[in-house]
């Protein structure tokens, strides 16, 4: 077991219960994965990000591509909200390691958001923490 007390919790991000963040920027959301993720995986070695001009789901896989690979372990990456991609962070692609690094600093991917009020069905940082403390019991 693990101890999450020395991880960063941005305040000002929502999160999804399988650890990826989203800044939201008005119509646009800004997506990455936490410090949670970043831990467990260890060294990222791979990111395969989703393709612009797909059309995400909210809590569901990114289909047809979306994963993080480390030297531990593969996870799909997961959309926080439904909507259209709209850009991938290429620096991101050629260097997946910056995660590592500073995973709030380097977002994985850009996306419309179609319904606001999907927001609500995100966690605020008091909420993930508390799933997160959750999941290393």
């Amino acid at each position: 077991m693990s101890d999450i007390s020395g991880l960063e919790f941005p305040e000002d991000l929502k999160y999804t219960p399988t650890h990826e963040w989203a800044r939201i920027e008005g119509d646009t959301a800004v997506v990455g994965i936490t410090a949670y993720a970043t831990h467990h995986l260890t060294d990222i070695v791979y990111l395969e990000p989703p393709i612009v001009g797909e059309r995400a789901v909210q809590f569901k896989e990114l289909e047809p591509e979306g994963a993080v690979e480390s030297v531990k372990a593969s996870t799909p990456i997961y959309s926080p909200f439904t909507g259209e991609i709209l850009e991938i962070n290429e620096e991101l692609v050629d260097a997946p390691e910056m995660l590592n690094d500073d995973c709030y600093g380097n977002w994985i991917y850009k996306m419309k958001i179609e319904d606001p009020s999907e927001i609500d069905k995100l966690l605020d940082v008091e909420a993930y923490k508390k799933h997160a403390e959750q999941e290393e019991h």
